[in-house]
C-alpha cells in the first residue's frame, strides 16, 4: 500500500470513528443538569458569568456561543452539554490518528507498506479510539456540562500537534506546529490545568527524535527538563504573570489614583510592547531560536 493511499484510509478512518463517538455521545447526552459542576458552567456560561475559581473563561465563551442555539431557556443545559459531545468525539479523532502514526512509526519509515501490515496499523487505531470511546469514565464526561471533555481535546490534539513537530523540526517551516503546541497550552490555562500534561509527552518526543544514542544518563537529564518545563509554565508563567497583573492593578490606582483595571490595562500593554520589541530585534538580527522563543 503506497504512502497516498494509506493516508486516504486514514483520514477515513478516522472520520469514521470520529461519527461514530459523535453519534455515541450525541444520542446520550444529558437532556438536562446532571450533578457536580455541571449547573453552575451550564448557568454562568449562558449569561457569561465567572464560575468558581480558578474560573474557566475559555468553557464558558464557548458555552456562550453553543447557548445561542437553544430553542428556549429549558433547552440551554443541553446546548451547552453537546460541547463535551463535540469536544470528547474530537478527542477519539486525534486519540486514531495518534495511535496509527505511533504504530506506524515502527512499521516502516517511506515508500510502500505490505498491505497486512497497513490493516494493522489502521485496525490498531481503531480499536484504541474505539474502546477509549466506550470507556465508562471518558463517556460519562463526554455528556455532560464539565471541563475534562475539552481538557481531554486539548491533551489529544497537544500529541497529535507534537508528533507532526518532531516529523517536521527539521524543516523551514517545521516551528510552526511548536508554535501551535504554545497557543493550544495557552488556552488550556483558561480551561483546566490537566491539559499541561501532555507536555512531559512532547519533551519526550523530541528527545527519541533527537538522539538516537539512548542512554540512562541522557534520558534521566530528557525526564528532568520535561519536569522543569511542566514547572515553568505551570508554576511561573500563570502564576507571577497573575501577580503582575495584580501589582500592576494595585499600584496604579490606589498609588495615582487611576480608575478601577487602568494597571489591568497598563500591564496589558506592556506585555504587548515588550513581545513587540523582542519580537523585531530577534527578526532583524536573525536570531531564529529566540525568535521561536
Amino acid at each position: 500500500m503506497t504512502t497516498d493511499i494509506f493516508k486516504r484510509w486514514d483520514s477515513i478512518l478516522g472520520w469514521t470513528v470520529f461519527a461514530i463517538a459523535l453519534l455515541t455521545y450525541g444520542l446520550t447526552a444529558e437532556p438536562t443538569v446532571s450533578f457536580w459542576d455541571c449547573g453552575e458552567y451550564i448557568a454562568s456560561s449562558s449569561q457569561l458569568e465567572v464560575g468558581h475559581p480558578p474560573g474557566a473563561p475559555l468553557f464558558q465563551m464557548l458555552g456562550a456561543v453553543f447557548a445561542m442555539f437553544a430553542t428556549g431557556p429549558e433547552g440551554i443545559a443541553l446546548t451547552v452539554n453537546y460541547i463535551s459531545v463535540l469536544s470528547s468525539a474530537f478527542t477519539v479523532l486525534f486519540m486514531f490518528w495518534v495511535i496509527t502514526r505511533l504504530v506506524r512509526k515502527t512499521t516502516y519509515k517511506n515508500g510502500e507498506m505490505p498491505t497486512p501490515s497497513a490493516i494493522a496499523v489502521l485496525g490498531s487505531g481503531a480499536v484504541g479510539a474505539l474502546a477509549f470511546t466506550f470507556s465508562d469514565s471518558f463517556w460519562f464526561n463526554a455528556v455532560e456540562a464539565e471541563v475534562y471533555a475539552i481538557a481531554a481535546l486539548l491533551m489529544s490534539l497537544l500529541l497529535w500537534m507534537g508528533l507532526k513537530w518532531t516529523d517536521e523540526m527539521h524543516t523551514p517551516q517545521g516551528n510552526r506546529w511548536l508554535l501551535l503546541i504554545a497557543l493550544v497550552t495557552g488556552m488550556a490555562f483558561g480551561l483546566h490545568f490537566m491539559g499541561f500534561l501532555a507536555i512531559p509527552s512532547i519533551v519526550l518526543l523530541y528527545y527519541f527524535k533527537k538522539y538516537r544514542n539512548i542512554t540512562i544518563k541522557n534520558f534521566v537529564i530528557a525526564q528532568g527538563a520535561a519536569i522543569l518545563l511542566l514547572i515553568l509554565v505551570y508554576r511561573y508563567s500563570l502564576t507571577y504573570t497573575l501577580k503582575f497583573f495584580g501589582w500592576s492593578e494595585l499600584f496604579f490606582v490606589n498609588t495615582f489614583g487611576l480608575p478601577f483595571h487602568s494597571g489591568t490595562v497598563i500591564a496589558g500593554f506592556a506585555f504587548v510592547i515588550l513581545f513587540y520589541l523582542a519580537h523585531r530585534y530577534t527578526r532583524r538580527k536573525n536570531l531564529y531560536g529566540a525568535n521561536t522563543a
